[in-house]
């Protein structure tokens, strides 16, 4: 529900303040008054196109700022999806800066006009004549025929089980796709892999084998350092080990004369024992090296594998080959069974398949239900709105393909004279007749569904008389379960309702300024005595209005 309007520099409203009430709220005002101008605010709201001419002072930004009460719209997990702060006041605001930028926010935060519309669509309903073009759309009149057959419920569980079922189907084509490239892939790919398993690449190191490769492409060279090593470590007149005991016990023999000569025996001790070490590991290394050509050969053959390798895979590691092997891997075992797994999701997308046809079968059974209901009451109402012949002809029939909302097919014909062809609603009803249609469907859904607030723009046009008193009576039982405004010209439509608002044009300081001010029950009475008589104000047109508002 709109509780609070402010429009502050916007067209010829200075800075405009107003707060409303639940129930049906009458506007009124003479042509050029500036009702217009509310309306363009209230779009802005909704998200429409921000346009910088419509800045009354082009020094100071434009602001339109509506506060709403939103706890009966359910709207909590639309705020969690739009990443918005839920408020039960929440208030919409939206800016014109003299630059021309538009900005939007809902409690404070910045949204894009996405947003902005995505929530204004749920707290408040411009009805134009773009909007009863609306009356047309085939999704708008499913709309209306399953809120009379109660089906949200089964739809939520249908499109859940559609978005199920287009998913398998989506995988299937995925798995055929697979199929019919792998009579491409798959030979070359088991040849590509088993290489790579036959080069064993994860029971050695690369860096490893290159050391070998540099030990064994050198054995003699090593021998001979080796021996020579040997040498001048053990030699007895001039080996480095017996020198190194020479100079220790003459060290030894003076270590106790003071700690200077200490350190230096220990020192030389050190380095000893140090020499001992690497001898020992020397005449082991020994041993251990000699020529090997077989494994030479082995290593040689094993190092050009893997250049060879990462050449043809364009990598530069054993690391990058073993990914590659494991994507291999995948590529083939997924091909091995590809056929049963074909098998399985044809089986998944029949059982969904199956499922959808149960719900969808349910969803147009309620539907067959609702429709006599739905054109009952219809052409009840538009009999009270001055179309005492209009008939309806609406069928649905089932399909075998799946829609976003079942698998129906809807035709929606209309007749407005006695015995005359049913035919579209755009063929065959006028711009009257579609928002006195548009009317009366509204009037029953609010009955059905809660809807969001709702502003007639003139849809009285064309009326008279008892037909507008009728409709003004509607209007009324609409606002029982929603709040409704209505723009008038009619005394009819303005007499009803709880709240009364005039749309005036003032002068100040040699500007013209439009306003919004909420009358009285005495300021009811001379308004609509005007929209009888004139500005005279008549004594009979007095009456007439007291009559009207049963004062």
């Amino acid at each position: 529900m709109l509780t609070n309007l402010i429009i502050k520099n916007y067209a010829l409203i200075d800075d405009l303040s107003v707060s409303f009430s639940d129930g049906l709220s009458i506007i009124t005002g003479e042509t050029g008054a500036g009702k217009s101008i509310l309306l363009g605010g209230l779009g802005l709201i909704l998200g429409n196109r921000a346009d910088l001419s419509a800045i009354k002072d082009k020094e100071l930004k434009c602001v339109i700022e509506a506060e709403f009460n939103i706890v009966p719209y359910r709207l909590k997990k639309l705020f969690e999806q739009e990443d918005l702060d839920y408020e039960d006041l929440t208030i919409i605001r939206r800016e014109i800066l003299p630059s021309g930028k538009s900005r939007a926010f809902i409690n404070d935060s910045p949204v894009s006009l996405t947003s902005l519309k995505l929530v204004g669509e749920r707290l408040i309903d411009i009805h134009s004549q773009h909007q009863t073009l609306q009356l047309t759309n085939n999704s708008f009149q499913f709309e209306v025929i399953d809120a009379l057959a109660k089906n949200a419920k089964e739809l939520t569980t249908y499109q859940l089980e559609l978005t199920n079922y287009n998913g398998l189907r989506k995988k299937l084509e995925e798995l055929l796709q697979i199929q019919n490239e792998s009579n491409e892939s798959e030979e070359y790919n088991r040849f590509l892999y088993e290489e790579l398993v036959e080069a064993k690449l994860d029971e050695f190191c690369f860096e490893a084998l290159e050391e070998d490769l540099e030990q064994l492409s050198n054995v003699e060279e090593i021998q001979q350092k080796l021996l020579q090593a040997n040498q001048l470590l053990s030699e007895e007149q001039m080996g480095v080990l017996t020198t190194l005991v020479e100079l220790k016990n003459a060290l030894k023999d003076i270590a106790s004369f003071s700690s200077e000569y200490e350190a230096l025996f220990e020192r030389v001790n050190s380095s000893y024992i140090e020499l001992e070490d690497v001898f020992t590991e020397v005449e082991s290394a020994q041993e251990n090296i000699e020529a090997n050509p077989e494994r030479l050969n082995e290593v040689s053959q094993q190092i050009n594998t893997i250049n060879s390798l990462y050449q043809k895979h364009q990598v530069d590691s054993v690391e990058a080959l073993l990914e590659i092997q494991q994507e291999l891997e995948e590529k083939v075992g997924l091909v091995s069974n590809l056929s049963e797994r074909i098998t399985a999701k044809e089986t998944e997308i029949e059982a969904s398949k199956n499922e959808l046809q149960q719900l969808a079968a349910q969803i147009h059974q309620k539907r067959e239900d609702a429709i006599p209901k739905l054109t009952k009451q219809l052409e009840k109402i538009l009999i009270n709105l001055g179309m005492e012949n209009a008939k309806f002809d609406i069928r649905v029939s089932q399909t075998d393909q799946f829609y976003t909302n079942g698998s129906d097919e809807l035709s929606f014909l209309f007749s407005a004279n006695k015995g005359g062809n049913f035919n579209e609603l755009k063929k065959s009803a006028s711009g009257g007749e579609l928002s006195r249609i548009m009317l009366g469907i509204k009037a029953i859904l609010s009955k059905y569904k809660k809807l969001p607030s709702i502003m007639f723009d003139e849809i009285d046009t064309g009326v008279s008389g008892d037909v507008a008193a009728k409709m003004g009576l509607l209007m009324e039982y609409m606002s029982e379960d929603m709040q409704v405004f209505t723009i008038t010209h009619l005394p009819q439509i303005a007499s009803k309702g709880n709240s009364h608002f005039k749309v005036y044009k003032e002068d100040v300081a040699g500007m013209t300024r439009t306003n919004l001010k909420a009358l009285n029950q005495e300021s009811r009475v001379f308004e609509i005595a005007e929209m009888l008589g004139g500005k005279e104000r008549t004594e009979t047109a007095m009456q007439h209005a007291k009559e009207l508002l049963n004062i």
